[in-house]
């Protein structure tokens, strides 16, 4: 059965975050394709893995047999990550935009597993043409046309760092999602409304078109 990594990186819970309410759409479609799938969830907001040390960091371009006691600890821990990485059939995740980029709790897993010679930079990377959905939720507006399409650092970002690691990523973007918090932005609301209501669709058929090919 298929095995899909779920990263969530929101500071809220679901209720309160758009990026986890959109996942969950997706969850549930994948889950009635894949009733006896496996789902590792990871929430980097609950439990943030470490941000990269010179030891973590090193210890990756270094022979394991030369490893410091301290290298080897932080080199256990981004294997496990990397290990949770190559295993995933499919992977989902939550990154909303938080001053115009990713959180930096996504960053710190970004920078655990992306590792050259193993999930990068190899043509023999386990991790190659694994799908990766991004559900890239945003409070206002930075679409192609807008004022500030200059200020979009999640999906340029993503798309540059899933590319290299030759993996296909598709984003759903649920935008506007501070409309209806911010008094300034209340005429935008039946615009957040549409937004939500296409992303929460695209989650759910994008899960079910996922599972019937890995199935295929």
């Amino acid at each position: 059965m298929a095995t899909l990594l779920h990263i969530d990186s929101s500071v809220f819970p679901t209720g309160a975050s758009a990026s986890r309410a959109v996942a969950d759409a997706f969850l549930t479609s994948w889950k009635e394709q894949h009733p006896e799938g496996t789902v590792i969830h990871r929430d980097l907001s609950a439990n943030p893995v470490a941000h990269i040390t010179a030891d973590a960091h090193t210890a990756g371009f270094a022979d394991p047999a030369t490893h410091t006691p301290e290298q080897a600890a932080a080199f256990a821990e981004r294997v496990k990550l990397i290990e949770e990485l190559e295993q995933a059939d499919a992977v989902l995740i939550g990154a909303p935009m938080y001053n115009f980029t990713i959180p930096s709790t996504l960053k710190a897993w970004l920078d655990n597993v992306i590792l050259i010679g193993r999930t990068a930079g190899t043509e023999d990377a386990k991790v190659k043409g694994t799908p990766v959905t991004v559900i890239a939720s945003r409070g206002g507006a930075y679409g192609p046309g807008t004022p500030r399409e200059g200020s979009e650092y999640v999906q340029n970002y993503l798309s540059a760092v899933f590319t290299t690691l030759a993996m296909e990523v598709e984003f759903i973007v649920p935008e506007l999602t501070m409309a209806p918090r911010n008094p300034a932005m209340s005429d935008l609301i039946p615009l957040y409304e549409a937004s939500r209501e296409r992303a929460l669709g695209d989650a759910a058929t994008k899960a079910k078109e996922l599972a019937e090919h890995l199935a295929a």
